[in-house]
């Protein structure tokens, strides 16, 4: 069995600030998923964040929605370069991100983290093609 797609389902507070922060970040929005309660980020082929108001959010679960102030998952989005990390990192912070953990370099895997406006750890992460070869 294959998996074609992932979408991720996170709630945040305000969509227009959600919004403007992955728009700053080189990311789009498919339009038609997106809605008044919705936004529907397009991360990469077959990869999309489904970024719902918090009632919205709330029609698909039976627990108590996380605010941001725990840590509910990590996210983490593989790029092709160390240049890209720092690209998305540092915008991230730009605009109204905040640092979430030190700079990882391993050498052949180097990586930063970052929580959106909403609280939600984003890795960012580049692997040396060639060390696994």
């Amino acid at each position: 069995m294959a998996t074609t797609q992932i979408f991720v389902n996170l709630p945040v507070t305000d969509l227009a600030t959600t919004r403007a922060f992955w728009s700053a970040l080189g990311y789009t929005f498919n339009a038609d998923f997106s809605g008044e309660n919705s936004l529907a980020l397009e991360i990469g082929p077959g990869i999309s964040a489904m970024l719902l108001s918090h009632s919205h959010f709330g029609e698909f679960t039976v627990k108590p929605i996380a605010d941001g102030s725990a840590t509910e998952t990590i996210l983490a989005l593989g790029v092709d370069s160390r240049e890209e990390v720092d690209r998305l990192a540092d915008a991230a912070l730009v605009n109204g991100g905040a640092k979430a953990q030190d700079p990882q370099d391993h050498g052949f895997m180097y990586g930063r983290s970052f929580l959106d406006p909403d609280g939600h750890h984003w890795e960012v992460v580049w692997m040396d093609p060639t060390a696994s070869a």
